[in-house]
């Protein structure tokens, strides 16, 4: 059944939008009004993937997205309604009725009416790839071949509540030592800028020998004060130019080697790169994706260009007849306790389960680190602001400590 898109009129005489199936636009404005909905405008959507992907370049999409946790809710929903015996269709139309976001709402109505035409659900999700990732399209897909949506949504919905949960820790872990970052940098480049020029403006008028760090001072603060557009000129210029070097291959490559190899830093990303790997294959593995397929896909989320080679290795020896830990040995970048868990999860035929502990480790283990670092920066970046107005307050006192020595 085809899906509108329409602007009306409440009974109140508000604007109100939405998205109503019916068999033509006729119907959908009858549907309308008999709702009590007075219809302006009404016009069809298609559930073709460039018009979904068009939407990337409206205002409404730059203020309207999904998010994740939206996406684990409606997942979590279809699931509980699968168990509970509804079609599937049934279930994407209860759904529809109670997904708020409008983004997510007109998607999953195109959803439905692909299904509604004959297609599988994972054929239908695919035709979304900005909002459904590679990950959620194959485990449902192997939901449909072994008969058990219901469970691989759940499993799915579980799965995406740990990444974000994972996250969600990160960024919270992160966003004081950031704004401490912030607000000192500001108070510092206004305290330089504005305020140091001011007080040594009396020092340039006397005409007296300065010692070298109120040299220092006046030089920086009138540079800052003249070219400070400069200096973040150079700044974005810097951080456009790592960009685009980081999409070159040589340099993603190379990009990816520092990220494991800086202290502190690598340690916690190979921490959090060892928990999605473990947490993904598990998940994919448990939904009945093959080995190699749910490798080929854990390969492109490990984020990692030296992880993804190390991956596409153990693939090539898997399909030589190797085992999963045999094979990844051969890397230097696994952990040697990832593989000797990956290695009893074989033998005793608990590979899923194992891999799953595998993440459950590294991911307090991720916190852990987070945490330790973060109680590490902010005393760091107290010293380093203190040296920084220390530095300051010193080049403004040594000159008024001269000129009183050289009137006693």
């Amino acid at each position: 059944m085809p899906v509108y898109e329409y602007t009306a009129l409440d009974g109140a005489g508000k604007n109100v939008n939405g998205i109503i199936d019916a068999d033509s636009a006729v119907a959908a404005r009858q549907k309308l009004r008999g709702s009590g909905i007075f219809p302006v405008q009404v016009k069809k959507t298609s559930s073709r993937p460039k018009d979904v992907s068009s939407s990337s370049v409206t205002i409404s999409s730059i203020f309207q997205r999904v998010k994740p946790g939206e996406l684990s809710a409606t997942t979590r929903q279809l699931s509980i309604l699968l168990g509970a015996g509804v079609t599937l269709v049934a279930s994407l139309d209860a759904l529809i009725a109670q997904i708020d976001n409008p983004v997510l709402k007109k998607i999953m109505a195109q959803v439905k009416e692909s299904v509604n035409e004959g297609k599988s659900l994972a054929f239908s999700l695919s035709q979304h790839p900005k909002i459904f990732s590679q990950i959620y399209i194959n485990m449902v897909r192997a939901g449909e071949a072994s008969g058990s949506l219901d469970m691989v949504l759940d499993r799915l919905a579980e799965f995406s509540e740990h990444q974000d949960a994972l996250r969600g820790r990160f960024k919270a872990a992160l966003a004081y030592p950031v704004f401490m970052f912030f607000i000192g940098t500001i108070i510092l480049f206004f305290l330089v800028t504005f305020i140091v020029p001011n007080i040594t403006k009396i020092f340039s008028d006397m005409h007296q020998t300065l010692p070298l760090p109120s040299l220092v001072l006046i030089g920086v603060s009138s540079f800052l004060k003249s070219f400070w557009w400069l200096v973040l000129l150079v700044l974005g210029g810097c951080v456009i130019l790592i960009k685009k070097l980081i999409k070159t291959p040589k340099g993603n490559h190379i990009w990816d080697e520092i990220k494991l190899r800086t202290p502190v830093i690598g340690a916690i990303y190979m921490k959090m790169a060892m928990a999605r790997f473990g947490r993904t294959l598990g998940s994919l593995l448990r939904s009945g994706v093959p080995p190699l397929s749910a490798l080929q896909i854990v390969r492109n989320i490990v984020n990692n260009t030296l992880l993804a080679e190390a991956i596409d290795n153990a693939m090539e020896e898997i399909e030589a007849g190797a085992s999963l830990a045999t094979s990844l040995t051969q890397s230097r970048w696994f952990p040697p306790i990832v593989i000797q868990m990956i290695s009893v999860g074989e033998q005793s035929g608990e590979l899923e389960n194992m891999l799953d502990k595998v993440a459950d480790v590294y991911e307090r283990e991720t916190e852990s680190k987070i945490m330790a670092m973060t109680s590490m920066l902010e005393p760091v970046m107290i010293l380093v602001m203190g040296v920084v107005v220390g530095f300051i307050v010193i080049s403004i006192l040594l000159p008024i400590f001269e000129m009183n020595q050289m009137i006693r």
